[in-house]
């Protein structure tokens, strides 16, 4: 069954997604994107409501010979914070330091893509701040659960998720870990979140490079990278 897409592509979902946060429009609002596909949707919902722009990265621990299976996440912010599945690693057991030396690397990781992205400009602060994560979309959750988890540990005044489009069980489970959810379509079936998507293209890092430098312009936040 053939049907016609929700959005031209990102930038369009970002500026339909805006309107629906628009009574978010407040000072010290903070909209953290997940690369690399939720830039440019994340650039629209900043630029509409006149928010910091900036980037949140999440890198997956994986079991030991199972990287798909995820003991857990490290969340990227001023603060790196862990966030375990308690009940995998309990199911697992992993080898003791496995943990902890999966961390380091993780860290070392988003601290080179963090760089690669804004150079040596320092995470944006959020304790005391409305934060929107913001997404090209949901399919299963885990990565996005992670994030809001490894924010929330930061003390943000309200959390919100915001995705254009999202399975409505996939909301309902990750409802507990925010304030609010903002989602413009909840199809059903869902098939995959590119399939609400006229033009799906790959955001590449140059994109993402140019987005956030745009975005530092107009909120007076210090330079990225050269070049």
């Amino acid at each position: 069954m053939r049907f016609a897409p929700l959005f031209e592509d990102r930038r369009d979902a970002g500026r339909q997604l805006a309107k629906a946060l628009a009574h978010y429009r407040a000072s010290r609002l903070v909209v953290l994107a997940l690369p690399r596909g939720g830039v440019p949707v994340g650039f629209e919902v900043a630029k509409a409501l006149a928010a910091t722009l900036d980037v949140l990265l999440v890198r997956k621990i994986g079991a030991p010979g199972h990287e798909e299976l995820g003991l857990g996440a490290v969340v990227d912010g001023q603060d790196p914070q862990l966030v375990l599945n308690e009940d995998v690693i309990r199911m697992v057991r992993p080898p003791a330091g496995y943990i902890e030396a999966e961390k380091k690397r993780q860290l070392a990781e988003i601290e080179r893509r963090r760089r690669q992205y804004v150079g040596d400009r320092p995470p944006t602060p959020v304790e005391g701040r409305t934060v929107i994560i913001v997404d090209d979309g949901i399919a299963t959750g885990g990565t996005v659960k992670a994030a809001m988890r490894g924010v929330s540990q930061h003390r943000p005044a309200r959390l919100v998720l915001a995705v254009p489009v999202a399975p409505a069980d996939s909301l309902e489970e990750l409802a507990p870990e925010c304030d609010d959810i903002v989602c413009l379509a909840t199809p059903a079936p869902f098939f995959a979140v590119g399939s609400h998507y006229q033009d799906f293209t790959q955001t590449d890092d140059a994109e993402v490079i140019r987005l956030l430098e745009e975005a530092r312009q107009w909120s007076g936040a210090p330079a990225g990278p050269a070049g």
